[in-house]
C-alpha cells in the first residue's frame, strides 16, 4: 500500500491490506539479509499469537475500494476517521462482538483488528489522500450463534461476508466498499503472500481550474506535458536500482534496492467524458470498438500507434466549437507503476520528477544522473496524495 505528507500515519503505494508507498521492514530484493532479525521477521513468527491462525475460525481475503481523502490515512487514529475504523465498526455490528484495535507496527503500517475471537489483519496501510481501487486484508472470522452462545456455526459464504459489511458501511458515509471476498486458508497472509502491486496517478493537464468533479481525484499540470519526453525517462527508471533518491526520510526498509517493473505514461479519456453531438453519430470511436464478430474485419487498425482515445481527448480539449456553458476538457495522464514492493513514498516521488520532465524544467539525462546520486535531496518535490491510486495486488490464490 502509500503517500501522504502526514506524519501520523504511514503510506502505502501501497499494498495494504488497506493501500501503501511503504514497505514492511524485511527487503524483498535485499543483497544480503539482515544479521538482526527485524520486527516484520519477528511478526512472522509462527508462535506469535497475534499472528496464529484460531482452527476454529474462517480466513477472508477481502478486496476494498475507497475515497482516500475521506480518510485520515488508513490505519487507526484516535479522533480521526480511518479505513481500518470503518472495517472495524462494519465487521463489529456484523460479528456482533466487542471490537479493540492494536498496531504491531504503526512505522510500517501494519494493523490488526480484533473482533473477540475475530480479527483483521490490515497488511498495507497509506496515509491520507490516497485512494484505492483495490485494496486488500484479511479478515479471521469465528460465527458464534447467537442463540446459543458459545456454539460455534459453519463459517459465512463469501457473499454473505460481502453484503453484509457492505450494508454497514453504505449506512454510514458510502465512500468505502467491499468489492470481493474469498475464502483463503489460515495460513494465508495478505501481506506476506502478495506478489505484485499496481498502483496509478491521475494528471491533468490544462489551463483551465480543475472541476469541481475531479477536486482531490487527480494532480493538475497547469502546463502542457511532453509526454514522449516522460516515456523516455520512464525508460531511465524502469528495471532494479537504488533507489534511494526515491526514498523519503524515515523509510523503514532495509535496502532501496527495487525492481520497477513498469513505469508508463499513458494519455486516457477523463472519467466524466461525454460525447459531443458529432461524437453521438453512429460511427463514433466507441460504437466502432464494439462490433458484431462478422464486422471485425471491417475495422483497419492504426499501424502508427495512436489509438481512438487520444483522437477524441484531442478534439475535446481543443475547444475549437466550444458553445456558451461548456468547460474546456483537460487533457487527462495517467502513470502506471508496478513492482513487488515499494518505498516509502517512492510512487510520488517518481511521479514528481515525471511531471518535471514533462513540463521541460528537466530532461532524461538530469533523471539518470538523479537516479545515480542515490540521494532524496537531489530530486524534486513529489506529487500529492490524491492523485494517486493503489490499482490492486496480486495473488497466487490457492
Amino acid at each position: 500500500m502509500q503517500d501522504s505528507p502526514s506524519s501520523s500515519s504511514s503510506e502505502v503505494e501501497h499494498s495494504t491490506s488497506i493501500h501503501l508507498d511503504q514497505e514492511p521492514k524485511r527487503s524483498l530484493e535485499s543483497p544480503s539479509p539482515s544479521p538482526k532479525p527485524s520486527k516484520i521477521s519477528r511478526s512472522e513468527n509462527p508462535s506469535d499469537d497475534a499472528m496464529t491462525p484460531n482452527p476454529r475460525t474462517q480466513r477472508y481475503l477481502i478486496a476494498i475500494e475507497y475515497i482516500g481523502t475521506r480518510f485520515s490515512g488508513s490505519q487507526q487514529q484516535l479522533n480521526c476517521r480511518t479505513v481500518v475504523g470503518a472495517l472495524q465498526e462494519a465487521f463489529h455490528k456484523f460479528v456482533g462482538q466487542p471490537v479493540s484495535i492494536s498496531c504491531s507496527s504503526r512505522t510500517l503500517g501494519v494493523a490488526i483488528i480484533r473482533v473477540s475471537q475475530s480479527r483483521v489483519d490490515i497488511c498495507f496501510i497509506q496515509d491520507a489522500g490516497v485512494h484505492a481501487l483495490s485494496n486488500v486484508c484479511h479478515v479471521d472470522v469465528e460465527r458464534i450463534s447467537k442463540r446459543k452462545p458459545g456454539e460455534v456455526l459453519p463459517p459465512h459464504e463469501p457473499g454473505v461476508v460481502k453484503r453484509a459489511v457492505n450494508h454497514f458501511l453504505q449506512k454510514n458515509e458510502g465512500d468505502i466498499m467491499v468489492i470481493d471476498v474469498r475464502c483463503v486458508p489460515a495460513d494465508f497472509h495478505a501481506r506476506f503472500k502478495a506478489q505484485e502491486r499496481t498502483y496509478f496517478y491521475r494528471l491533468f493537464s490544462g489551463p483551465e481550474p480543475l472541476s469541481t468533479f475531479e477536486k482531490d481525484r487527480a494532480w493538475h499540470i497547469p502546463e502542457e506535458l511532453d509526454v514522449l519526453a516522460m516515456q523516455k525517462a520512464c525508460s531511465v527508471l524502469v528495471g532494479c536500482h537504488d533507489f534511494s533518491s526515491f526514498r523519503a526520510t524515515g523509510c523503514q526498509a532495509n535496502s532501496p534496492i527495487r525492481t520497477l517493473d513498469e513505469l508508463h505514461v499513458s494519455e486516457v479519456v477523463p472519467s466524466l467524458y461525454f460525447p459531443s453531438t458529432g461524437e453521438r453519430g453512429p460511427t463514433n470511436a466507441f460504437e466502432q470498438a464494439v462490433v458484431k464478430p462478422s464486422d471485425a474485419s471491417q475495422i483497419k487498425p492504426d499501424m502508427n500507434g495512436s489509438d481512438t482515445t487520444s483522437d477524441i481527448v484531442a478534439r475535446s480539449s481543443s475547444g475549437s466549437s466550444q458553445a456558451f456553458g461548456q468547460r474546456r476538457s483537460h487533457r487527462c495522464y495517467v502513470i502506471t507503476a508496478r513492482a513487488r514492493s515499494f518505498l516509502y513514498h517512492q510512487v510520488r516521488l517518481l511521479v514528481g520528477v515525471l511531471k518535471c520532465v514533462g513540463t521541460g524544467e528537466l530532461a532524461a539525462s538530469d533523471v539518470e544522473r538523479i537516479l545515480n546520486a542515490k540521494a532524496v535531496n537531489h530530486a524534486y518535490p513529489m506529487a500529492p496524495a490524491y492523485g494517486l491510486y493503489l490499482g490492486g495486488v496480486k495473488y497466487d490464490l490457492p
